[in-house]
């Protein structure tokens, strides 16, 4: 394990300029197809980028108690994090319109992280660590990189960063959070599972009196981003039902006026409600009284009613 975590030995230099040229060509990577709003690419990113290993490093340098790898591994997660930050960035300046939620899936699908993001990325790090124990399952490991994203999130956050859209930053940022803080969580729990807490522990005990603030912190990190993303999936169950609501009223209201519901969006001023229909356009007054009824009455709608006008072209003879 400490092979294949720590950057130590007598390749240490090779392995920490593998380690930044992967991350380097994965933030490209990743930057590229959030800015191309394409999938493939950013699984590629997924893939590629070696960013979990020092993480998983630090929780092995952790239960060690190797203050010399943790703080390796600390500073080379931290100054990944800021260059593929950069690296989001700098590939933003080079679109001529601003990469946000709105006209980007790749960025709007990491932007507003849920607490259900969180119970993935711990089980997803469970099998990563595991993987990292036994090598008859190693084979997993693309699959982890792939669900657990840590390379993506950071791009978003450059890219809405270069947009203007500090917001939606700190969101992307809030996932890349919530899968660190799983990811060191699911080890710790892993290692110490396999026994790893014993290990080298003085018969003192120091080691494992110097291994307590480290747990404490992880998870005091874990309980600290469940809050925000918590919070989040609440707004979004209650947008969720507002919205059916309020489409299970406008489409009761257009039918019995002959109107059709095209679309029921909810943006940042409230619920936006397009309809179409025949001419002349009825009053809205009724559907304002079905919206209070409905329990709606708190919510801002915006209805636009778009007359329709048919012209049938046909045979004369």
């Amino acid at each position: 394990m400490r092979a294949q975590l720590f950057f130590e030995g007598p390749d240490a230099r090779r392995r920490t300029s593998r380690f930044w040229l992967l991350l380097t060509l994965a933030a490209v990577i990743a930057a590229a197809g959030v800015a191309g709003d394409s999938t493939a690419t950013v699984i590629g990113a997924m893939i590629v980028a070696p960013l979990m290993s020092p993480i998983l490093g630090i929780v092995l340098a952790m239960v060690l108690n190797d203050r010399r790898n943790l703080l390796i591994c600390l500073l080379t997660v931290i100054g990944g994090v800021l260059a593929v930050i950069l690296i989001g960035y700098l590939v933003g300046l080079t679109k001529v319109v601003p990469v946000t939620a709105a006209n980007n899936s790749q960025v709007a699908g990491r932007v507003s992280p849920k607490l259900m993001d969180l119970l993935a990325a711990l089980a997803t790090g469970a099998v990563g660590s595991i993987a990292l124990l036994r090598s008859d399952i190693s084979d997993t490991l693309p699959g982890v990189a792939i669900a657990i994203s840590l390379v993506p999130p950071l791009a978003v956050v450059g890219m809405t960063l270069e947009s203007g859209e500090p917001a939606e930053a700190w969101g992307a940022l809030l996932l890349f959070l919530a899968n660190v803080s799983a990811i060191l969580a699911t080890a710790l729990v892993v290692m110490a599972g396999y026994g790893l807490l014993k290990v080298n522990t003085t018969a003192k005990g120091t080691a494992r009196r110097w291994r307590r603030p480290g747990v404490v912190i992880v998870a005091a990190l874990v309980m600290i981003v469940a809050v925000p993303l918590a919070t989040t999936s609440v707004r979004v169950t209650r947008g969720a039902i507002a919205e059916q609501s309020v489409n299970s009223v406008a489409s009761a209201w257009a039918e019995d006026h002959g109107w059709t519901v095209v679309s029921v969006t909810l943006g940042a001023d409230g619920f936006d409600v397009r309809m179409v229909g025949p001419t002349p356009v009825p009053g809205t007054d009724d559907l304002r009284a079905s919206l209070d009824a409905a329990g709606l009455g708190d919510q801002q709608v915006t209805v636009e009613l778009v007359p329709e006008e048919r012209i049938t072209f046909g045979s004369t003879g």
